[in-house]
C-alpha cells in the first residue's frame, strides 16, 4: 500500500501480503516485540513467539498478547530448543529480537550478555539454515554497534563496527555473525532460487507505552511521577536517536515485505532512525516529556554516574531507508513522547493496555 508525503511515496503494511504469513518472532515477550507481536497478528499473520517468560510488569501480560499467536518459553541459547521451535512450526519468516538489551546491565552480566546476543543470534540462524524454507529474515541489532569512540557524525551502514561496553560489543558481534551468514550460506544470488533474503537492522533508543524496564530514560520518569518522586537522570547532555517504537516496526515490516518479495537488492543492513534535525539531549526530552504529562510532572535531579561509561553521543544516517524503502519516520520526537505520554496515562486511567497499543499502530498507519 502506497500514500504520498510530498513528492515521496510512503509504503505502509500490506495486509494481503501478510494475511495467513507463518512469522516467528524470537524476543516476542520483549517491549519492541510485543508491539510487532500485536502489529502482525492484527495484520492476520499467524505468529509464533519464542523468548524467556515476561518480567512484570510487562506489555505483553497486561496487553494479553499470549492470546493472539502461539506462545513458546525458552531461551535462545539451547539450540535444541530454537530448532524444535523451527521444526514445529516452520516459518516463513522471522524477527529476530530476541536479546539482553541494557547496556548498564551487560557490565554486570557480560556472559549472558554475550551469550544471548552472540551466540543466541547463531543459534537462530543455525535453526533457519537447517530448515530451509525460511523466504525472509530481519536480524534487530542496535545503533550502539557502531564504533562510536570520538565520532560526532551520523552513523552510516558502511562505518565501522564496534563496541565499548559488553553490549555494544555484542550488537556488533551480531552484526558481523549476519554478515559471514549472508555471504557463506545464503548470497544475494541465491534469493530469486529460493534462497533466504538475510538482512539487519538497526534503530534508535525506542519511546512508547508499555516499556517499564528498569534504567531506560522514559520509564524511568514514569515511575517517578507516578510515585511522586524526583526522577534520576544521568548524563543530561548526551544525544540519542530518540523514536517512537512503531517507527523502526514499520521500517522492518517494509524491509520484510521487499525480502519475501525476493528483492535481493535489501538483502544487506539497514538503519532507522529519526531525522538528522531533531537531535536532542537527555535534558530536552526530560523536559518535553514533562510538558507532555503535564499534572504531576516532577523536575528531574541529576546524578554523576562515570562508573559505567557511555557514548556521549550516537546519531544514525537513515537516509538509504528513506531513498531505497520509502521509509520515513512520522512523528517528531516531540509526538512520539506525547503518543507515550497518552498511553500510560490511559492505562493508569484502567483502559484496556492492548485496546490503547492497537488504536496507535492504526494512527500511526493512518498517519
Amino acid at each position: 500500500m502506497v500514500f504520498r508525503e510530498g513528492t515521496l511515496e510512503v509504503l505502509v503494511a500490506d495486509r494481503a501480503l501478510w494475511k495467513g504469513k507463518r512469522v516467528l518472532i524470537t524476543g516476542h515477550t520483549g517491549f519492541k516485540g510485543s508491539w510487532l507481536s500485536l502489529w502482525l497478528t492484527s495484520l492476520g499473520a499467524d505468529v509464533t513467539g519464542l523468548a524467556l517468560p515476561a518480567a512484570e510488569p510487562s506489555l505483553f501480560v497486561r496487553a494479553r498478547i499470549s492470546e493472539k499467536l502461539c506462545h513458546v518459553e525458552g531461551d535462545i541459547r539451547d539450540l535444541s530448543l530454537v530448532q524444535r521451535t523451527f521444526d514445529d512450526f516452520r516459518p516463513e519468516v522471522v524477527f529476530h529480537l530476541a536479546a539482553q538489551s541494557l547496556v548498564r546491565l551487560s557490565y554486570d552480566q557480560p556472559v549472558a550478555t554475550f551469550g544471548t546476543n552472540v551466540m543466541g543470534t547463531v543459534n537462530v540462524l543455525e535453526a533457519a539454515r537447517w530448515l530451509g524454507g525460511v523466504a525472509a529474515f530481519v536480524c534487530v541489532t542496535s545503533d550502539k554497534c557502531y564504533e562510536i569512540r570520538g565520532r560526532n557524525t551520523p552513523c552510516r551502514e558502511s562505518d565501522p563496527l564496534g563496541g565499548d561496553d559488553p553490549y555494544s560489543a555484542s550488537k556488533g558481534a551480531a552484526e558481523i555473525i549476519v554478515s559471514s551468514y549472508r555471504k557463506a550460506y545464503f548470497p544475494k544470488n541465491a534469493i530469486q532460487t529460493g534462497g533466504m533474503a538475510l538482512s539487519s537492522v538497526r534503530a534508535g533508543n525506542v519511546i512508547g507505552g508499555g516499556d517499564w524496564a528498569v534504567d531506560r530514560l522514559i520509564p524511568d520518569l514514569v515511575r517517578a511521577y507516578q510515585e511522586g518522586h524526583p526522577p534520576h537522570i544521568r548524563a543530561p547532555n548526551a544525544v540519542r536517536p530518540w523514536q517512537h517504537v512503531l517507527e523502526p516496526l514499520n521500517g522492518y515490516l517494509l524491509l520484510a515485505e521487499r525480502l519475501i518479495r525476493r528483492d535481493a537488492l535489501c538483502a544487506k543492513a539497514w538503519n532507522f532512525g529519526p531525522d538528522l534535525q531533531e537531535a536532542p539531549t537527555v535534558s530536552q526530552v526530560t523536559e518535553m516529556f514533562a510538558r507532555c504529562w503535564g499534572e504531576g510532572a516532577i523536575l528531574p535531579v541529576v546524578i554523576a554516574d562515570s562508573s559505567r561509561p557511555e557514548a556521549s553521543q550516537i546519531l544514525l544516517d537513515s537516509s538509504m531507508a528513506r531513498n531505497e524503502l520509502c521509509w520515513i519516520p512520522r512523528l517528531t520526537v516531540e509526538e512520539a513522547l506525547r503518543w507515550a505520554a497518552d498511553w500510560y496515562r490511559a492505562a493508569a486511567r484502567g483502559c484496556d493496555p492492548q485496546e490503547i497499543t492497537l488504536r496507535q499502530i492504526h494512527a500511526h498507519s493512518e498517519l
